[in-house]
């Protein structure tokens, strides 16, 4: 900003500022007119950093370091790249595609970590792992290295008891079933909120008629019988449409410390057995995870079994277990007896690192 100067009419400042190459006398008024602009200018420069020297010392100080926080958050969120999601349409196939074996849904992306069985899997992996320690630190990523740089060995040579489909990571303790106390806190909680989502799944499943499933519901193959699951989560990407109407249980995911939510290892859902069904045994992708099932529902002759021993569900009550143990689910029970419902999430096993959970999360994120 120029100011103008005070002693001449508004018409006046307005020739002053005009420098007719014919007219020295208008010139001259000129320069003098400039003068007194350069002199307002100073006085407004003097007056702000009297304004400044005046100011409390420690708001000036916290105003500073909010400015250079703001200034290194802008520097690190422009060096981040945006990573390629795929859509919940291919990732959540219908019972009419390929790729459903054992029970499990396949959603048969090529872009999909997960799903992807090919020679050049490891290959990707060590490429997300390099490019993770180079934008962040190769500390504490030791044990992933070694599994991904040995991976084919480890899933080659595991015994049949425990054989994860996809990525195997090594020197954790290992154990069909674990205790409620190795997730204590979200496992509480979970508890804690059974009857609100218990009341959900009602309000749900009052949908279901004879003729046909409602949206939002998958049908998974089965030998026999029928089993549902009904998605919040499903390989690490949310599923809005559903998420809205499980509202309370989809806020309750987002306080649980260690559920898996931003890779493709990440499921949660709830899942329905109707009488009569057996889910067949099969391996889950990887032992970086517990799978916990808090059952809603339990009508007796339902029964896991994981790694050959056999538990039953209780209502109102969590279920932890290594699903990259063989594994299989029964529901003995009659038409009398309804539906077995659990609601299923999967969490952190209590051994991985929180260094190597981010490195896990950036090497296996949907899309990648």
């Amino acid at each position: 900003m120029v100011c103008m100067p005070s002693g001449l009419p508004r018409t006046d400042q307005l020739t002053s500022l005009r420098i007719p190459n014919s007219s020295p006398k208008m010139s001259l008024e000129w320069l003098v007119a400039w003068s007194w602009s350069l002199d307002g200018l100073r006085d407004c420069i003097a007056t702000g950093m009297q304004s400044v020297r005046d100011c409390d010392t420690t708001a000036a100080v916290t105003v500073a370091c909010l400015l250079v926080l703001f200034v290194w958050y802008c520097y690190h969120v422009g060096r981040e790249q945006p990573r390629p999601y795929v859509s919940v349409n291919a990732l959540m196939q219908g019972p009419d595609a390929t790729g459903l074996q054992n029970g499990f849904v396949y959603c048969q992306s090529p872009e999909c970590v997960r799903c992807s069985h090919s020679e050049g899997l490891n290959q990707k992996l060590y490429h997300n792992l390099q490019e993770y320690a180079k934008r962040y630190s190769w500390s504490g990523m030791g044990r992933i290295h070694k599994g991904i740089r040995e991976q084919g060995r480890y899933l080659s040579s595991r015994p049949s008891i425990q054989k994860p489909e996809v990525f195997f990571l090594p020197d954790l303790p290992t154990s069909p079933y674990f205790a409620r106390d190795a997730q204590k806190h979200d496992v509480e909680l979970l508890e804690r909120n059974f009857q609100t989502i218990l009341c959900e799944f009602e309000a749900l499943y009052k949908a279901f008629s004879n003729c046909s499933l409602p949206q939002g519901w998958k049908m998974n193959s089965t030998p026999s019988g029928e089993w549902v699951t009904f998605y919040l989560v499903n390989q690490g990407v949310c599923v809005p449409r559903n998420c809205r109407k499980c509202p309370r249980t989809y806020r309750l995911l987002g306080s649980l410390r260690t559920c898996i939510g931003n890779n493709v290892f990440g499921n949660a859902c709830i899942s329905v057995l109707s009488p009569g069904t057996v889910i067949t045994e099969h391996y889950g992708p990887t032992n970086i995870r517990l799978r916990c099932h808090l059952g809603l529902k339990t009508p007796s002759g339902c029964e896991l079994v994981v790694g050959g021993e056999p538990q039953c569900w209780a209502e109102g009550r969590c279920l932890l277990f290594d699903d990259s143990f063989l594994h299989a689910a029964f529901h003995e029970g009659s038409a009398e007896d309804g539906p077995r419902v659990v609601f299923m999430v999967d969490l952190w096993h209590p051994n991985v690192a929180a260094a190597e959970r981010q490195a896990l999360d950036f090497i296996f994120a949907p899309g990648r």
